[in-house]
């Protein structure tokens, strides 16, 4: 596999380098053509320029890129951007333009659109961010993903761009939905507890090996409904690692010989106002 990843650190964006330009010479070049993984880290200025330029000169680049299986768009840490200042745009041009495309990672909400949203070979979409705005999840429920085995979301908080209830997340764990699912993560939420309660004895449960409900606000009392379930006991793995359970419902896990990921315990008697999810800005 041919992987590239393509930043514009400080220096070059005061010297005026734009990641159009980077985009440009690796499509004209002898790589673009053998490349199979493309990662697009800080254009430059990624909290004030969103990625609506560098969805432009991808489109505009399809054919040049006709290996391209594998795409991030948003790849950098804290000190480069916090996630929540990370200035997306509509992505959904990027789904149309590569359609052998089977992986899109993002990372960032804000201004972060999916509209029409479908592939038919996509196999993987994750979208890694502090708040994931209602009009997203709408948009990958009403959308055609056939091939869709690994769905994986972080929801994250009302303060950071979630702006969505439990009624709008729910939509993603319709079973007959995405036929081929076997990953499902909805994860980093305020709303953990009230996820895995409606999850619990979902019917989507039964075509799953993995149910990822890491990264939120999981206490003692989503954690219940999970522990009794049938539906939870079948699967591969459980993920609920960061979580505020007590000492005493993890033992009951570990005592359940079920597959479950605990680690990265928070203090389960902090107050609720004081529980957050692992990555909010």
């Amino acid at each position: 596999m041919s992987e590239v990843k393509l930043t514009i650190d400080y220096d070059q964006y005061e010297a005026g380098r734009k990641m159009k330009e980077l985009l440009e010479e690796l499509a004209n070049g002898p790589e673009g053509r053998e490349l199979t993984s493309l990662i697009i880290g800080d254009w430059g200025g990624s909290y004030e320029n969103d990625s609506g330029e560098i969805v432009e000169t991808l489109v505009a680049c399809k054919d040049r890129f006709p290996k391209l299986r594998k795409l991030f768009i948003g790849d950098m840490d804290s000190e480069e951007c916090e996630v929540s200042w990370i200035m997306q745009s509509n992505l959904a041009p990027l789904l149309s333009a590569y359609p052998e495309l089977t992986s899109l990672t993002i990372k960032g909400g804000s201004g972060l659109e999916l509209e029409p949203a479908g592939h038919e070979k996509l196999k993987e979409l994750v979208i890694i961010c502090g708040g994931l705005g209602k009009n997203v999840l709408s948009s990958i429920g009403s959308g055609r993903f056939p091939e869709l085995n690994k769905l994986e979301v972080y929801l994250g908080v009302e303060d950071y761009g979630f702006d969505g209830g439990l009624e709008d997340v729910l939509p993603l764990a319709e079973p007959r939905r995405f036929p081929k699912l076997t990953y499902l993560g909805l994860k980093n939420s305020e709303l953990q507890d009230e996820i895995a309660i409606a999850l619990a004895d979902a019917p989507i449960l039964d075509q799953l090996h993995t149910l990822d409900l890491s990264m939120g606000t999981l206490t003692d009392k989503g954690a219940e409904a999970l522990i009794g379930s049938g539906k939870a006991a079948k699967l591969q793995k459980l993920d609920l690692s960061y979580h505020y359970m007590s000492d005493k419902m993890m033992l009951r896990w570990k005592q359940s010989g079920l597959n479950v990921d605990m680690s990265d315990q928070q203090d389960a008697d902090e107050d609720e106002d004081y529980r957050y999810p692992s990555l909010t800005e």
